[in-house]
């Protein structure tokens, strides 16, 4: 079965990477962000530096070593902004999703130092979100070099399920109290019953996928090498704001109501044909 790789040396998709990211939800680029590397390196460090207040960092009971998260600093971060309306991602995104327009849902940046001992979770990200519609595409994108066992990994065609899984803490806790959503299957009991893909990635590559296809990552057990991500979250055409309970990120200002097409300053278009 083909792994949906390819070098890129333009930013253009062919049919055959199209028909794939929309059948298994999920693609990797390679190399197609190598220019912004540096960029969004100084971004997120300017990020650690001055976090927002929706900052999350998760320490292990038994390591000192953070899991840095951090969303929607776009508007302060220069390098951030600079990526989300001026790289190709706009029109990647637009082609890999079929819209005519792409709306910025959020960015979100994922730093395991060395020997962060802790995982992420196997989830999918609709249920955490206050929107939903046909057309979504996030990609995860590689700031380091980062080995096949220790990457994101996705489960090839779960977009497809038709289901919502309760979206969890990392503690496994509900995010919404009562929540009566089915459970995450356990995955990692059961990894040969699925298409699991992952590989190995350098930086400038970058996996598209789904809001709707179910992920999750190793530690970082690396003890010299950090593990720095940014994450675009783009949506197309028939976007809706949803309430779903307890959403993350928190978006506390939003003037919509439910059923309502996704619109407003904290959604701008980067992207139209």
């Amino acid at each position: 079965m083909s792994e949906n790789v390819r070098e890129k040396d333009r930013f253009d998709l062919s049919d055959d990477e199209v028909e794939a990211f929309r059948r298994d939800g999920v693609l990797l680029m390679r190399g197609i962000f190598r220019d912004w590397v540096e960029p969004l390196r100084a971004g997120i460090e300017a990020n650690i530096a001055e976090p927002s207040w929706r900052i999350r960092q998760y320490h292990p009971d038994d390591s000192p070593t953070p899991f840095f998260q951090d969303f929607l600093v776009w508007d302060r971060i220069p390098e951030f902004r600079d990526f989300i309306f001026n790289s190709p991602a706009g029109v990647v995104a637009a082609r890999l999703m079929g819209a005519s327009s792409v709306r910025l849902f959020h960015e979100h940046v994922l730093v395991k130092e060395p020997g962060a001992a802790v995982p992420t979770p196997w989830h999918h990200d609709i249920p955490y979100y206050c929107v939903d519609g046909p057309k979504t595409c996030s990609m995860w994108i590689a700031l380091d070099e980062v080995a096949r066992d220790t990457v994101v990994e996705y489960i090839a065609g779960s977009h497809r399920w038709g289901r919502e899984f309760r979206p969890d803490r990392f503690d496994g806790s509900a995010l919404t109290e009562g929540d009566t959503r089915e459970p995450i299957p356990d995955i990692e009991a059961n990894r040969a019953d699925y298409d699991i893909r992952g590989w190995d990635v350098a930086p400038g590559d970058a996996i598209a996928f789904d809001f709707r296809t179910v992920h999750g990552a190793p530690a970082n057990l690396n003890t010299e090498r950090r593990r720095r991500a940014f994450s675009l979250r783009v949506v197309g055409d028939g976007t809706l704001y949803v309430e779903r309970g307890t959403h993350s990120p928190p978006f506390p200002d939003i003037d919509l109501t439910p059923g309502e097409p996704l619109d407003g300053p904290d959604f701008p278009v980067i992207w139209t044909a």
